[in-house]
């Protein structure tokens, strides 16, 4: 059995394949470990740039409605709480 083994262990081909496949998965600059952490980098990139996309369409859809007076107005009181002449604003928190 030991013979055997020997065998395969003294064929060049096999170790040089075994040495190439050591230093590609685990010495080389780009080894197996370094190219799971930029696909897992790559990933929450995309969904980074997906969630950007929709709150870029959500701000131009503000921007148009803005252009309307009302809607301006409107914006103004709730999220800046601007105010008329001769009037309180009020500012109710939930807790």
């Amino acid at each position: 059995m030991k013979k055997k083994h020997l065998k395969y262990l003294k064929n060049k081909y096999i170790i040089a394949t075994a040495l190439f496949a050591l230093y590609a998965f685990f010495l080389d600059d780009n080894d197996i470990f370094i190219i799971y952490k930029k696909n897992k980098l790559l990933k929450e990139n995309r969904a980074k740039i997906a969630f950007n996309k929709k709150e870029l369409e959500k701000i131009k859809e503000e921007l148009t409605a803005v252009g309307d007076l009302k809607e301006l107005e409107r914006i103004a009181r709730e999220e800046k709480y601007f105010k008329k002449d001769n009037e309180d604003v009020f500012v109710v928190v939930q807790e």
